[in-house]
């Protein structure tokens, strides 16, 4: 028996151990479900083991991260797979359809919290190599897991579990599942991530709300103020006004350019799907140039003033706006959070007192596009999906992925099997039941691939 002959028969099985993983409320952001979250990490460490890993769950700061191995070969490769079992609040639950935590099958979709981030993709390997296993008796190469509890709220204490695990962690690459095909028709090996840096910040005016007509005209209002203020943060062609923002940014290569231009991507659509008049960002870059490649800042949001129902006339005392930059490759974190803490005290009018506070980030990062892990990688999706992918960059971050590099000088392999519109985050997320199967496909496949790169 092959394994994706065990896939096969073992087909319904694994849904059913995915609906069990997928039950468990592990939403990492709030203290009433610390239980959950403990229990959901013993039954990932149990399941392990009854595959043949030897597992265990470890004790952090916050939530508990899950560790499991298989090592038999001194000489093959050792991959070391990330995912985590922590999911978002399921809040507003009225837009549900069923029941976050009670996983359903409707039109080809498992709806659930977690369906695709992330349990259901860190499921694929989970499965793949199980599958790999149960057919030959054994894995082709080293396989350590971490899965942790804290993806969701930041990984606040996986870097430190990482810096103290080195040795125990110590691999030649890294597979993580949390990102997206191209399209539904498009499988993608993503080799780029933007980074992060966050910051929030305060105007403050008088000394408390006032009335507005008593005192309109004679002080500044914080709102205005800050509305100013952030309205000076682009130029025209939608560029960032930071001075030394761009400063080290590399342009976007001719071979990268060429690359996006050759992904059936087409702007009508796009902006058709989002519901925009238009669409817009930084000139002179295509759409996937600008949410791939070019760094951008956005407002979160922003607080000040009254907001209830009616009206009440007042200047208030502050307001605030919370503030996230994505950042490329070479771009550090801190280094720009202060650099906008200089430029908001500069463009603020006198007359107002404004503090920032840097909640700092993660750096960008970019893998090697070509080599053997990328070429085995392709493969691997070649094999589970019948087509072979693109290669693709990601927009949004997965700060661990610098770490991984920084920590433990490892490249990462970001093989994403859910689609765009899989709603993560949202209510009614879901992971078409076809991309799940073609990821433990791509999964048992992805083994064999890698055991083929020669490491020593």
């Amino acid at each position: 028996m092959t394994a994706q002959q065990y896939l096969k028969k073992t087909e319904k099985k694994r849904l059913d151990e995915l609906f069990k993983f997928l039950k468990f409320p592990s939403v990492s952001a709030k203290s009433e479900h610390k239980k959950d979250m403990v229990a959901c990490a013993s039954w990932l460490r149990d399941h392990l083991k009854t595959i043949g890993f030897k597992a265990k769950t470890c004790s952090t700061g916050g939530h508990p991260v899950v560790y499991a191995e298989y090592l038999k070969n001194k000489k093959a490769p050792t991959v070391l797979y990330y995912g985590h079992y922590d999911v978002q609040p399921v809040e507003p639950l009225e837009l549900w359809e069923s029941k976050p935590f009670q996983p359903v099958i409707r039109n080809g979709y498992i709806y659930a919290r977690g369906a695709t981030d992330d349990k259901g993709q860190t499921f694929t390997h989970v499965k793949g190599l199980e599958a790999v296993i149960k057919a030959t008796g054994s894995l082709p190469i080293n396989v350590k897991f971490l899965i942790e509890g804290e993806e969701e709220v930041h990984s606040a204490n996986l870097p430190a579990f990482i810096k103290k695990n080195k040795k125990m962690l110590n691999a030649d690459i890294v597979v993580v599942s949390d990102t997206a095909q191209f399209s539904r028709t498009q499988p993608a090996v993503t080799y780029g991530l933007r980074g992060i840096a966050c910051v929030e910040v305060y105007v403050y005016g008088p000394n408390r709300d006032v009335h507005s007509g008593s005192f309109g005209g004679a002080i500044t209002n914080p709102v205005n103020a800050l509305c100013g203020m952030m309205a000076k943060m682009h130029d025209k062609d939608g560029k960032v006004t930071i001075p030394g923002f761009y400063q080290k940014v590399k342009p976007v290569s001719k071979w990268e350019r060429k690359e996006f231009g050759k992904l059936p991507h087409n702007d009508e659509r796009y902006r058709r799907s989002l519901g925009v008049p238009a669409l817009a960002g930084e000139k002179g870059y295509s759409t996937l140039e600008r949410t791939w490649s070019r760094p951008t800042l956005d407002i979160n949001g922003i607080t000040g003033g009254y907001q209830g129902e009616g009206a009440k006339t007042i200047i208030p005392a502050w307001a605030s706006c919370k503030i996230t930059m994505r950042l490329v490759p070479n771009q550090d974190q801190t280094d720009i959070c202060d650099r906008i803490e200089k430029y908001l005290q500069k463009v603020a009018p006198k007359s107002v007192r404004v503090k920032v506070v840097k909640y700092g980030g993660a750096p960008g990062v970019v893998v090697p596009s070509d080599g053997p892990w990328l070429e085995a990688a392709a493969a691997a999706v070649k094999a589970g999906f019948g087509k072979r992918p693109v290669f693709m960059k990601e927009g949004g971050s997965i700060p661990i992925v610098g770490d991984f590099k920084s920590i433990l000088g490892l490249d990462t392999l970001l093989i994403g099997f859910g689609l765009s519109d899989d709603n993560i985050h949202s209510p009614n997320e879901r992971f078409r039941v076809l991309d799940f199967e073609r990821g433990c496909k791509t999964a048992a496949a992805l083994a064999f691939e890698l055991a083929k790169v020669k490491t020593r």
